[in-house]
């Protein structure tokens, strides 16, 4: 009799099989600067990357530096931002962030955790995303809603708060893959692993999913 998989087995196999099922994974908002990536990744929240990347092409174009959202009429850069949600309070998050960078940054995006938590709208996830991806440093996982509901239905972590799921995966994934692995899990969860109605059948990943014969079974009671 097999022994059943350890959290730490299964990543180890998941890391094995999803670059394959998702070799082009990357971060799927649009930026060309960490700023960019900043002020995206703060809009992002409770908002979907598709909508953000709708409204930063013509934001982007209008506010080039730090200090233009610094300095932005807090009238104008909400009428810029809203098409997205909470829009209000993300503007005065947005200028409040980009005052410090030019006060206490040089108009930079700092490059280091504890200083990126430190400004407003920003917490570990936004910072994980930033440094994941616009200065290739792993110092965290990024946990969204869909790396949550993977991490579970994985087998991963039966942990539900995202900083406790953060810590579970970072034991159990190498580290050279940290940011890797959030993008893996969230095109997984985009493309075929959704909260409704998950994909089962067509699953590339089902023979390492322990969730699978619970889902199956669930399809054929309602398909009767």
């Amino acid at each position: 009799m097999s022994a059943r998989p350890t959290p730490a087995s299964r990543a180890q196999a998941l890391c094995e099989a999803l670059p394959r099922v998702y070799p082009d994974a990357h971060c799927e908002l649009n930026f060309s600067s960490p700023l960019e990536l900043l002020v995206a990744t703060v809009l992002s929240a409770q908002c979907t990357d598709v909508q953000v990347n709708k409204v930063t092409p013509a934001l982007f174009k209008k506010y080039r530096t730090a200090r233009d959202y610094a300095e932005a009429d807090p009238a104008s850069l909400e009428h810029d931002l809203r098409a997205i949600g909470l829009y209000r309070n993300k503007a005065k998050n947005i200028r409040a962030c980009c005052r410090i960078l030019v006060d206490e940054h040089g108009g930079q995006v700092p490059q280091r955790m504890e200083e990126l938590v430190r400004l407003p709208g920003v917490g570990r996830k936004t910072a994980n995303v930033v440094l994941g991806n616009a200065f290739g440093q792993n110092a965290g996982v990024v946990v969204d809603t869909h790396v949550a509901r993977l991490s579970a239905r994985l087998g991963l972590t039966r942990h539900t708060d995202p900083v406790k799921i953060e810590a579970a995966l970072m034991k159990i994934v190498p580290q050279e893959k940290w940011t890797l692995f959030s993008h893996w899990l969230i095109f997984h969860g985009r493309r075929r692993c959704k909260a409704q109605n998950p994909d089962c059948p067509g699953c590339e990943l089902k023979d390492l999913c322990p969730s699978y014969p619970k889902f199956m079974k669930l399809k054929v009671r309602r398909s009767g």
